[in-house]
């Protein structure tokens, strides 16, 4: 039995298949083209590119004043920098002018202390000197008196003759030379 195979071969029905592709529709989808990229155009052109041009330029201008704003707080940081540095040099100026005082006004304390220190141990030196002297010349007045006992003591000994104080006494000058 011979079944029957049928084959056939149709034609697709006018219509059928992927439009963009037919070429019955270029004009249409060219005029939808042009009317599609003139009214995104026109929107962009009046719409969207002010709006975006006015963001650019306040963030321009944005950035231009915290640039301006950050030249300025630098320009005064800047200036109480110097005016720090000029207060504090004024002040180590000061400073090394007290020091300067207080050396020149403790030198001037140490000079009169040791002046007067000096001046009481020249007092004192003299009053020393003055208290040796004097018993300098007492010492020699005993040693002179006990000279003169000596020697009216060894002459009544020796001679047994007795000699006047006053002539012991100018034996025992001429004999000291004083």
């Amino acid at each position: 039995m011979a079944a029957g195979t049928t084959s056939s071969t149709e034609v697709p029905a006018k219509g059928a298949g992927f439009p963009p592709f037919k070429t019955e529709t270029f004009p249409s989808q060219i005029f939808w083209l042009v009317i599609t990229f003139a009214f995104l155009f026109v929107v962009l052109w009046r719409i969207a590119g002010p709006r975006i041009k006015g963001v650019l330029v306040t963030r321009r201008g944005q950035i231009d004043g915290d640039l301006a704003k950050a030249q300025s707080h630098r320009a005064d940081a800047e200036g109480a920098s110097a005016a720090y540095q000029s207060a504090l040099a004024a002040a180590r100026g000061r400073a090394q002018a007290l020091a300067e005082e207080n050396r020149q006004r403790i030198g001037g304390e140490i000079d009169r202390a040791k002046a007067d220190a000096d001046a009481a141990a020249q007092v004192e030196i003299a009053k020393a000197e003055a208290r040796i002297a004097a018993s300098r010349g007492e010492a020699r007045a005993h040693v002179a008196k006990a000279a003169q006992d000596a020697a009216i003591a060894i002459v009544a000994r020796l001679t047994g003759d007795t000699v006047a104080a006053d002539e012991a006494a100018s034996a025992v000058r001429a004999v000291t030379g004083g």
